[in-house]
């Protein structure tokens, strides 16, 4: 590697090499590449394509591996079989402080059509700066200058690539795993002692966001009784908002809610990780859920022999499959509820409910439920692998530890005219 080719490369934004998950088995080694980089590629798609099975998580492992082999091929000059531990932490580095040219200030499609062929977007770039949706309201705009890879975005970065080089070792196309060698992690990821705050709505965001959704469904249910249905599911039942659209692997249906021998009524999803689970549906829900027939001219409750979609696109027929108008959706309720707390005042309500999203309702349901609920019951309606994750959602002792540190004193009482 010369300093001329380094500089180059540092001044050039690479071309994404992998599509999406619709296209990944149309996918090819660019013709730029050596031999020995084809052979990165290739394992690389293998390993890939292993996740197909999730979207989300497809897009997730093939984000950082594909980083890393843009930065193996045209930053190290190397291959991926003979990166060393030092080569890694290069690698981070790189992540948190990428330059200028990888930057981008948005978020376009890998590939694009062209001519009837799919080819790479020139537009794309590995790394994305972003600012905070109540930020952009207020008319600031993303800068590369202020891209930080996160503390959670470096713990994911060493956690993919730590299976990406344990999948390589298994298939002995490498002889060591340099995450795993890694001893000092430390210096990339910083350590938080107690509980990570749970990004959630606050309890009057939450009644606002759903006394709102409700004026738009009784004002126009024909655009907005979905709406209603849709933010009730995702609080109520922990929702990932991939639960809620169709997809490859599974499409919502009303007889996904069914009723035991003992007559209770459960709804079964399809997960994060390919994972079938039932929820417990509460009284309040199944509530919504007959409201959302009765407008649909179903009958109250679904058989087990009915297959409309749970969530119907608005024009036509079959079931919504874009989380994009999921959000979209979602959001243009959140913005009403907004502007409502701004009108009674509440100016500081509405302006942290600007940076809330989706997943913020998985997250307040949770975190509403584990306070009467037992831990055991949450972790399973939320799909959770384990009750340590769902504790993270148990703030009522950090309120008994704040309520105890309240009244504290900085100087002894002392009463008047003593000494």
């Amino acid at each position: 590697m010369t300093q001329h080719q380094y500089i180059a490369s540092m001044r050039r934004a690479p071309l994404a090499c992998f599509d999406t998950v619709k296209h990944v088995d149309d996918c090819s080694a660019p013709a730029y590449l050596t031999p020995e980089q084809v052979n990165d590629f290739n394992i690389a798609l293998t390993f890939l394509k292993h996740y197909v099975g999730s979207a989300g998580t497809f897009n997730a492992y093939r984000r950082e591996v594909e980083r890393l082999l843009q930065w193996t091929w045209h930053i190290a000059f190397k291959t991926v079989d003979t990166l060393k531990r030092d080569d890694l932490e290069n690698f981070i580095r790189f992540c948190q402080r990428p330059p200028n040219a990888w930057i981008g200030l948005k978020k376009p499609p890998r590939f694009i059509e062209s001519k009837g062929l799919r080819i790479s977007n020139p537009e794309w770039r590995p790394f994305v700066a972003t600012v905070s949706k109540s930020a952009f309201k207020k008319g600031q705009v993303p800068d590369k200058r202020n891209y930080v890879l996160s503390n959670g975005a470096t713990k994911e970065v060493l956690a993919i690539l730590g299976s990406f080089f344990q999948y390589l070792l298994l298939e002995e196309y490498t002889f060591s795993n340099p995450v795993a060698l890694m001893r000092q992690k430390s210096k990339f990821v910083q350590k938080r002692q107690g509980l990570t705050k749970v990004r959630r709505l606050s309890q009057q965001q939450w009644q606002t966001v759903i006394e709102t959704a409700q004026s738009m469904a009784t004002e126009n249910p024909q655009a907005h009784e979905r709406t209603l249905f849709i933010i009730s599911a995702l609080y109520s039942m922990y929702l990932r908002i991939s639960e809620l659209a169709a997809s490859e692997r599974w499409t919502p249906t009303m007889n996904d809610f069914a009723q035991d021998h003992d007559g209770l009524w459960w709804f079964t999803t399809v997960g994060k990780g390919n994972k079938e689970r039932q929820i417990a549906v509460s009284d309040t829900l199944l509530a919504a859920l007959k409201r959302w027939r009765k407008f649909q001219g179903l009958s109250a409750l679904p058989s087990l022999a009915d297959e409309s979609p749970l969530i119907p696109v608005h024009r036509g027929l079959g079931a919504l499959s874009s989380t994009t108008h999921i959000r979209s959706i979602v959001q243009t309720c959140f913005d009403y509820a907004v502007q409502r707390l701004a009108q009674e005042g509440k100016s500081e309500e509405a302006e942290s409910l600007m940076d809330a999203t989706v997943h913020w309702l998985r997250h307040t349901g949770i975190s509403d439920d584990v306070k009467i609920r037992p831990r055991e019951h949450v972790r399973d309606d939320a799909g959770h692998s384990s009750s340590a994750i769902t504790d993270k959602y148990i703030d009522i002792e950090l309120k008994e530890r704040h309520k105890s540190a309240k009244r504290k004193r900085i100087q002894a009482f002392k009463k008047p005219g003593s000494n």
